[in-house]
């Protein structure tokens, strides 16, 4: 057990070092094995934020493409001085 496991580990070392946020990090030297692990779980990340980031561009894609088509269909109510509701005079 290394004294990065010890939950009681501030208290022992400083009292006033609680009013900071501290986050040790594990000596990977000893464990080795982590590298392997933090590499896989890294290229996991950057593959799921590029799928983030590509969808996020398609919903403003489409986002734009709908108001687009919004502005037109306004125009086409303003010109024709009808209201633009379905079924509007259809029976």
């Amino acid at each position: 057990m290394y004294w990065y496991h010890d939950p009681n580990y501030v208290q022992q070392y400083s009292p006033d070092i609680q009013q900071y946020d501290y986050y040790v990090y594990p000596d990977l030297e000893r464990q080795p094995q982590l590298f392997g692990r933090v590499n896989q779980l890294e290229r996991r990340v950057n593959e799921l934020t590029l799928q983030v980031n590509q969808l996020q561009n398609t919903v403003e894609r489409h986002t734009r493409r709908l108001n687009r088509l919004n502005q037109r269909l306004r125009v086409v109510e303003n010109r024709l001085q009808i209201p633009f509701t379905p079924y509007e005079g259809g029976f």
